[in-house]
């Protein structure tokens, strides 16, 4: 296969996954999954492609205001959109020589049985090479990329210049985060591949390539799991010995967090499909002993025993995570966090009749929004007088005192540790039983 071909072919996966996405409304990480030519491709190749769809998702409000611009009408079909996106990001968005973004785009039209419109494809392109980047500068990207039903939510819940520079950090992209399995191997972990230690105890790495052929996979010395989503687990304080139940467990960053501070864990999950990863991950991590596999549905399930903790990382609309997965702004709305929220508050009461008394129920969520954080909380703990907060402090967090609310709860916002890199919005509250 030539260079040329090659650049092709990642150009009509790139465009495959953005249809997938866009117009089947199928999420990111499902699509990618399934994929066999995007899985088949060398890892230098498959980054690129990943990052071209990622940008594009992250930035199709500017691209879809460039397009108006210059299309004198709807474009159609409609896949001819996608096709610019394809070329358009490379463009103005990711350092591709401008030749080859847009001969490349030019040939995917003809693939894709779009030769009637190559000629508009190339005016379009070129024109971006030579205007482009002085339109890009006149543009609102907060405006133009964050969806304006979320933008709302964000500014109601922490003010105009709050919502603008959560807004802003979520257009960048996140850096890929490890959780190492013995913490006294941190700084060689951390050595071994050139990463760096955060405050939080993550190791965030630099330009990692194909993680499962990084030094210390395959043998189970640490996962993939975000600065953010490492922090519940850690928060439950000395489980050694103790049972502890993770609901919504999958894919089990936090289930082996859990084992590895010597829990006994119920990882408990209403996908089986979801769980079969989770086992997979504790067996390369030979966590299976500590750890019990459950298919059910954590609204309605009991344990046959009180247990001494609960971990709820419920189902939520992952708006913190949109660094990482942009697709959440053109899958996600309203309506979808009006029902989530009824599931979290089923998902929360279910959980406080499975903990013992003087047990945790730690709840937390990857949602910017406080109706599905700070506000569930509230609800519960009027609605369950037997509950109180148990207020986080500053040094079970690295020290990092930003994260912490006037409540002791965990409030992370996408620009905390901004020199470092950022985290992944998140929400996390303690709670003791009497």
């Amino acid at each position: 296969m030539t260079d040329n071909d090659n650049g092709i072919l990642t150009r009509h996966i790139a465009f495959k996954i953005l249809d997938e996405v866009l117009m089947r409304k199928t999420p990111l990480d499902q699509v990618l999954t399934r994929n066999e030519e995007y899985n088949s491709l060398e890892g230098r190749d498959k980054s690129f492609v990943r990052m071209l769809v990622a940008t594009s998702l992250r930035r199709k409000g500017q691209l879809d205001d460039m397009i108006g611009r210059v299309a004198e009408k709807e474009l159609h079909p409609t896949n001819l959109r996608l096709v610019l996106y394809v070329g358009m990001t490379q463009i103005l968005f990711m350092n591709v020589p401008h030749h080859a973004a847009v001969n490349t785009t030019v040939e995917l039209a003809e693939r894709e049985n779009m030769a009637l419109q190559k000629g508009f494809i190339n005016a379009v392109l070129r024109r971006m090479t030579g205007e482009g980047q002085e339109w890009r500068q006149r543009q609102d990207p907060v405006r133009m990329n964050i969806p304006q039903w979320l933008l709302a939510y964000w500014i109601e819940d922490y003010g105009m210049g709050e919502a603008a520079e959560i807004s802003q950090a979520c257009l960048s992209e996140a850096h890929l985060d490890i959780t190492i399995k013995n913490p006294s191997e941190q700084k060689y972990w951390a050595e071994e591949l050139e990463g760096t230690v955060l405050p939080t105890g993550s190791v965030r790495l630099n330009g990692a390539g194909n993680i499962t052929d990084l030094a210390g996979f395959e043998d189970g010395m640490w996962w993939v799991q975000d600065a953010s989503a490492s922090l519940p687990a850690k928060l439950m304080g000395d489980i050694k010995g103790k049972d502890v139940i993770d609901l919504c467990a999958a894919p089990g960053g936090k289930t082996a967090q859990l084992a590895a501070n010597g829990a006994n864990v119920i990882a408990l999950d209403r996908s089986a499909k979801r769980l079969e990863r989770l086992k997979e991950n504790m067996e390369r991590l030979k966590f299976t002993d500590a750890v019990t596999i459950t298919v059910a549905d954590g609204g309605v399930w009991q344990p046959t025993e009180p247990v001494d903790a609960v971990l709820l990382d419920a189902p939520c609309s992952a708006t913190g995570t949109i660094r990482r997965h942009p697709d959440v702004m053109h899958l996600k709305g309203n309506k979808d966090v009006n029902q989530l929220m009824g599931l979290q508050s089923r998902l929360l009461d279910n959980a406080a009749d499975m903990i013992k008394s003087g047990g945790i129920l730690i709840y937390c969520t990857c949602s910017l929004q406080k109706s599905e954080g700070e506000l569930q909380v509230d609800v519960f703990l009027a609605n369950h007088p037997e509950f109180k907060r148990s207020p986080i402090t500053a040094d079970e967090v690295g020290g990092v005192e930003a994260l912490i609310t006037k409540d002791g709860d965990v409030r992370v916002l996408p620009y905390h540790l901004a020199p470092q890199g950022g985290m992944d919005g998140f929400y996390i509250a303690r709670m003791v039983k009497a």
